[in-house]
């Protein structure tokens, strides 16, 4: 069975994070083992509290994994501090883990901060080298590069500035664009003179909590199963509109987008 490594937070309300990332990698029949850098306390309302796992240990869980069990393709989320990401990056250099899908979770669907203002420089020259694919969404992409993406035209340069940094595709999400009627996202591979725009309708429905997880941990299930990264990209984004479009009604709040869709249908 392929063998697929998260590596975040947790969402006690079982939205995001390795829970999100554990349904998903399930749902595509791949054998899923996690790391956990940080407990939440999280619902449909928003995060309450979170506290870090001790670096030491962030280590050893990756290091279990992959000793033991093996690691086919491997994704991270919330990191919340540089020491975190410095950790996991060393861990991921030192253990061969790869391919990688780094998803740069920077705040919650609720606006809540999950990882350090201090962090993102160390996300940015220490984890992305060993990425083969990063997945930001244009407020992240624009922490990243350090300008507004808000444009198409700045969604490639986003795009190639993070390829410069040595990751090997870029997938800038456009769902967070103005216009109301699509959802485009922007594909660049490190040697590619243009990108490739994947194109898509804006799927209507107000359970949207965890959408990056899940597209982050289908890619990732894909990369496990011997799927080329654009090709992985392309059946994540249609996996996760799925995902969507299946919305769960939960709590008082933004219900989650459900991995399980497709036992449902």
């Amino acid at each position: 069975m392929p063998r697929a490594l998260a590596i975040a937070g947790s969402d006690s309300g079982g939205g995001a994070g390795v829970g999100a990332d554990l349904k998903t990698f399930e749902a595509h029949g791949v054998w899923g083992t996690l790391a956990i850098v940080a407990v939440t306390a999280q619902n449909t309302l928003g995060v309450q509290a979170f506290e870090t796992i001790p670096v030491d240990l962030v280590r050893r869980q990756i290091e279990s994994v992959a000793a033991d069990i093996g690691v086919d393709a491997a994704k991270t989320g919330m990191l919340a501090t540089a020491e975190l990401v410095s950790t996991v990056a060393a861990a991921v250099a030192d253990f061969g883990i790869a391919p990688l899908v780094v998803d740069p979770v920077l705040i919650s669907k609720h606006g809540d901060a999950l990882l350090a203002d201090d962090a993102v420089g160390a996300l940015r020259e220490e984890l992305l080298p060993h990425a083969s694919i990063v997945t930001p969404n244009l407020p992240e992409a624009s922490r990243l590069v350090g300008f507004d993406v808000d444009t198409r035209p700045a969604m490639e340069e986003a795009a190639r500035l993070l390829t410069a940094l040595g990751v090997h595709v870029a997938l800038v999400k456009g769902g967070h664009l103005a216009d109301t009627e699509s959802s485009p996202d922007c594909l660049m591979r490190r040697d590619d003179a243009e990108p490739t725009w994947l194109e898509g309708a804006r799927v209507a429905g107000p359970h949207t909590h965890g959408t990056g997880c899940v597209l982050s941990a289908a890619i990732t299930a894909e990369l496990a199963r011997g799927m080329e990264p654009v090709d992985a990209c392309l059946a994540g984004k249609r996996f996760v509109a799925r995902a969507i479009a299946a919305g769960i009604e939960l709590g008082g709040g933004v219900g989650p987008v459900d991995p399980g869709w497709e036992r449902r249908t």
